[in-house]
Order: structure tokens, then C-alpha cells, then sequence
């Protein structure tokens, strides 16, 4: 039976008005107990624009307090599942987070991003009528595995830029 991955706690605070949600961290982040840690996944390049600042040469630490300084969130919409290896279509027996009740907590949430097709499937599920409340962005994956191109995927990560006040 394939072991059971878990996610991390959640990167928000009060003021958080946009929330990237992903699926579930891949091997190297788990192992390193980091979001996104894989070198060559590129979330942290995409998600510089809108947050203002090039996080990929800063430290874990630093990418993330750079983050909420821009007022963006970070999640995953699995809490835990069965898997071997890292890719989505690998997990079974998924076990959700409560997004709903997150971004009820998020008093200037005002959108909602899904990292990839997985995440936006088990995300928009999770957050039902609540997702009327919010503007649903669904981005290109920053999974290596998604083979499309940096230069195709920044447009759709740089425009969450546009979403914040």
C-alpha cells in the first residue's frame, strides 16, 4: 500500500486577499518540509510578479513572510492521500482540507487560485456556493511535469498581481 502523504499548515494571516491553493507536496517538499521546494518546479518564479519582489533567490523564509507581505496565501486543497512518487494522478484515498473554512476566516480574501487542474477539481468542489464570493483563477501548473513553458504560463500567474487592492 502506497504511504500517506500530508501537507502543511496553511501561510496566511489577516490580510491575505489572494490564496494560491495546490494539490498536494511532491517528494522534495515533503522531505524538506517546504512549499514548492523541487528546483525545477516554478512556482516561485511565477508567483514573483504578483507578489512584487524575485523570490526564487531569497530563503524559504524569506519567500514566504514576501508573500504575505503582498498579501498572498498559500495552501493545498488535499490534506493528505496515498501516493507513491509525486504526481496527482498517483494519489488515492485523498483526504481534504476545510478550504471553506479558511477563506471564511480571510476577511480581504478576494480571489481564489487553483496551481494546476488538480487542485482547481478538488478545490472548487470544496469551496461550493462560498466560491461566489470570490474571483476563481485557475492557473497553468508550476509542476515541472506540466510541460508547458515558463513564458506560457507567467501571463496567467502575473495577472494575480491584478487582483490585489
Amino acid at each position: 500500500m502506497e504511504p500517506r502523504k500530508h501537507s502543511f499548515p496553511p501561510i496566511v494571516n489577516a490580510e491575505v486577499q489572494v490564496l494560491v491553493l495546490g494539490s498536494l507536496p511532491g517528494e522534495r517538499s515533503l522531505a524538506e518540509r517546504r512549499y514548492y521546494a523541487h528546483a525545477q518546479n516554478q512556482f516561485w518564479r511565477l508567483i514573483s510578479p504578483a507578489a512584487g519582489e524575485d523570490l526564487a533567490p531569497l530563503s524559504y523564509e524569506a519567500r514566504l513572510a514576501a508573500l504575505l507581505r503582498a498579501r498572498i496565501g498559500l495552501w493545498d486543497v488535499v490534506a493528505s492521500a496515498r501516493r507513491t512518487g509525486s504526481t496527482d494522478a498517483a494519489m488515492q484515498d485523498v483526504v481534504s482540507h476545510d478550504i471553506a473554512s479558511l477563506v471564511g476566516g480571510l476577511p480581504h480574501l478576494r480571489a481564489v487560485a487553483f496551481n494546476g487542474n488538480t487542485a482547481f477539481r478538488y478545490g472548487v468542489k470544496q469551496l461550493g456556493q462560498i466560491a461566489e464570493r470570490f474571483t476563481i483563477v485557475p492557473l497553468p501548473s508550476s509542476s515541472p511535469l506540466h510541460t508547458v513553458g515558463l513564458a506560457a504560463k507567467l501571463p496567467a500567474w502575473a495577472a494575480l498581481k491584478d487582483l490585489l487592492a
